[in-house]
């Protein structure tokens, strides 16, 4: 390594391979000192200078808000061998986007030990007179906050429900079990976990739970004709995609508390 002196005065260090500088240190002094000025000038890659500006680094993208995974019933234990029935296999978007909250318009004075039952006989209604393939909820949570596992398929992917008519992709169903119209408390176990699981499913795709979302509509019996785009709450009340009075008034009062403590759940 030598030392010299570029434009204005300023040092700079040149790297000069060692072969090179035994090689100039066998010659006379003079014409030594006339090598190393030329082996400076004249190789780009022998010669290193400090920058005057320093180098800038890619801005680090902020990291994802994920929530942890609730504590989540299996569906084999609200349906047992009896009651199940043949369906086609599971389909599947590529991930959710939303989630629309809704009651399953049943009794609210139930115990709830007896939330295996009631999901079941939801099934066998959506399962029998309805001709559906299977029950079209992805979720169920009873007024204590215990989470049900819904439709097959996994709780942790994609899977396509039969929960909001046109806004069945890329979205999720939550239902309570009850029914919650003007007037009916709401149980706080219910809507907290109701909001882990929005804060959960929809921070696997970084999903904020207060924004909005583009949903195409599939269905001109929703709010919107098929092939229409619309600008849906991330969390949002069935009657927000289609003409129904679900999840009952009570329920839609609370969305506003549940998307906040959703986004508080994903760390936001």
């Amino acid at each position: 390594m030598r030392a010299t002196r570029g434009p204005g005065g300023q040092r700079r260090r040149v790297r000069v391979p060692g072969a090179v500088l035994l090689a100039v240190g066998c010659l006379p002094g003079i014409t030594a000192l006339i090598a190393v000025l030329v082996l400076a000038r004249g190789s780009g890659s022998i010669v290193s200078h400090h920058s005057e500006h320093p180098a800038t680094t890619a801005p680090v993208p902020p990291p994802p808000h994920h929530a942890p995974r609730p504590v989540i019933v299996p569906r084999s234990v609200w349906l047992d061998a009896t009651a199940r029935h043949e369906q086609p296999a599971p389909r599947y978007d590529d991930k959710v986007v939303a989630v629309f909250v809704h009651h399953t318009d049943s009794p609210n004075g139930y115990d709830c030990a007896d939330a295996p039952r009631i999901i079941r006989a939801l099934y066998a209604g959506q399962t029998g007179s309805r001709h559906w393939d299977d029950i079209g909820y992805s979720f169920l949570v009873d007024r204590c906050g215990t989470v049900y596992e819904g439709r097959a398929g996994g709780v942790d992917r994609p899977v396509t429900g039969a929960h909001t008519q046109g806004f069945n992709h890329r979205t999720a169903g939550i239902a309570a079990l009850g029914t919650f119209t003007a007037g009916v408390p709401v149980p706080r176990a219910m809507t907290d976990a109701i909001a882990a699981v929005a804060a959960w499913k929809l921070g696997l795709a970084d999903i904020d739970p207060r924004s909005h979302v583009r949903l195409v509509s599939s269905n001109g019996l929703s709010r919107y004709k098929a092939g229409t785009t619309a600008s849906l709450p991330a969390l949002a009340g069935h009657n927000d995609g289609y003409q129904t009075s679900c999840p009952g008034a009570a329920l839609s009062a609370r969305l506003p508390e549940i998307r906040n403590a959703a986004a508080r759940l994903q760390g936001r």
